[in-house]
């Protein structure tokens, strides 16, 4: 019997993914597989895919689906964090290094996934608190500066013992899968998705000390805003989802497996090779 009965969609706001969702749709049909969405998504579409919310399609889907980038991978999977559904990325633009593979490739990979001929990529998350609620990242929590209000001078504490302050126009703790996002373009290092690690990386640094951090899994770090720092925006995976004051204080831990990605073959190397354009070594003479 095939693994996947009931099929998952998570949708990109704006990308055309009819094509996408058709496919998947015969496939389903012809597997007497059930098709779902979130109603705000599939209800833009003429589809037959069954609209349900949030909570039904967590429970309920063996497999989700991502139609569209990154932005939506990451959706996708703070959608399902904590639950071992496994996530398949599929690319509607620019080349991503979430998504696996491109719509033409889609029946075949649906039939691999229901035969169980796939592995999974197990991906950490990072969480924190703001304003009570608790909020997880797959990419990254910032502190970034907000224009005209200060840079942001942050205190950086691991595992319980005050490290380093840095002043900086954003403090990033991200994720090895963020490792090529936000902190990527601030400096940091690239980190492969196997390592368990948390990176704290200083964003276009104003102090001496302009180092990226990398901690283990297993220890909590702290971020505390000085009594010089600016009015900070809190970004979760890029959105804006608070703001702190001087003072105001977060800890960031992390949450190793929160999601579980398909792979069908390519490798972090590979993905990483092609989006950031990475040549080889250079030549010498």
């Amino acid at each position: 019997m095939g693994m996947v009965g009931t099929v998952g969609l998570v949708l990109h706001p704006r990308r055309d993914s009819v094509v996408a969702i058709d496919t998947i749709l015969r496939w389903a049909a012809g597997k007497g597989a059930t098709v779902m969405g979130l109603p705000e998504e599939v209800g833009r579409i003429d589809c037959s895919a069954v609209p349900v919310d949030e909570g039904v399609l967590v429970e309920r889907a063996d497999l989700l689906v991502s139609l569209g980038g990154d932005g939506t991978m990451l959706r996708t999977m703070r959608l399902i964090a904590g639950r071992p559904t496994p996530v398949l990325g599929v690319n509607l633009g620019r080349l991503g290094f979430l998504a696996e593979i491109d719509i033409e490739e889609l029946p075949a990979t649906l039939s691999a996934i229901d035969a169980h001929r796939y592995t999974v990529e197990p991906r950490m998350a990072v969480r924190t608190k703001l304003d009570g609620a608790e909020v997880t990242a797959f990419n990254d929590v910032a502190l970034v500066r907000i224009p005209g209000e200060g840079m942001a001078a942050v205190g950086v504490t691991p595992g319980g013992d005050p490290f380093v302050r840095y002043a900086a126009d954003a403090v990033i703790v991200a994720t090895s899968t963020g490792s090529t996002a936000y902190s990527f373009a601030a400096g940091g290092p690239i980190v492969s998705p196997r390592v368990e690690a948390v990176l704290v990386v200083p964003a276009a640094a104003h102090s001496s000390f302009n180092r990226a951090l990398v901690l283990p899994a297993d220890e909590e770090v702290t971020l505390e805003l000085l009594p010089a720092s600016g009015r900070l925006a809190v970004e979760v995976d890029g959105a804006v989802l608070g703001h702190l004051c001087p003072g105001d204080r977060i800890t960031v831990c992390a949450v190793p497996g929160a999601a579980q990605v398909v792979r069908l073959g390519t490798t972090f190397y590979e993905r990483a090779r092609r989006k950031l354009r990475v040549d080889g070594s250079a030549e010498v003479d």
